[in-house]
């Protein structure tokens, strides 16, 4: 075996072990470090390299670190606590660190809308591409990531809050930073119980 064919068999052992070990951490399992403005760059550009009919670029980023988060927490509380006066401090407070959690979110937003060529449904899926490339990266880079939408994603009211336009949503908020503890697997479906042939 020559020496590109040995590049290009351990290329392909370390991606298929890659694929087969992300995991979904559970929130609260992510700690500091945050990935570092070189390595959230790297993420950001392997997440946009995704399958896009027409070079539409129908998804962009919007990144969450720092106290940015506590801004954004502090738009998802007030929302919430309008639509939920009864709530006690406590309660509000967990809306407060929806987004700090981790130490850095990325939000992935669809700005995907009718075209004359393009079904929408495809721009939505390649933005959701965009949110596998972007937790894949994340867990290729050493860190962890959780992709998230909670009650505040649909809102418009929060959506505008964070700086969506209103012909946007979000596909996800992905959550990363470093594993604080080992995560077990979840049970993954037998192929038998999803795979057909025609």
């Amino acid at each position: 075996m020559n020496d590109m064919s040995n590049a290009k068999t351990a290329s392909r052992i370390d991606a298929l072990t890659l694929l087969k070990t992300r995991k979904s951490p559970k929130i609260f399992d992510l700690a500091s470090p945050g990935p570092s403005p070189a390595e959230l760059a790297e993420m950001l550009a392997i997440a946009s390299r995704v399958p896009d009919h027409g070079k539409l670029a129908p998804w962009r980023f919007v990144v969450f670190e720092g106290e940015a988060r506590e801004r954004a927490g502090e738009a998802i509380a007030a929302v919430f606590a309008q639509d939920h006066p009864e709530a006690d401090a406590d309660r509000v407070a967990i809306e407060r660190t929806r987004l700090s959690r981790a130490p850095l979110v990325v939000g992935v937003v669809s700005r995907a809308g009718p075209h004359v060529k393009i079904p929408e449904w495809e721009q939505t899926l390649s933005g959701a591409a965009a949110c596998t490339l972007l937790v894949l990266a994340a867990h290729a880079l050493g860190y962890a990531a959780t992709w998230l939408t909670e009650w505040y994603a649909y809102d418009p009211r929060t959506r505008a809050a964070l700086g969506l336009a209103e012909n946007e949503r979000f596909i996800g908020l992905v959550h990363i930073g470093t594993l604080g503890r080992p995560q077990e697997d979840r049970p993954r479906p037998a192929l038998s119980d999803i795979v057909t042939r025609f």
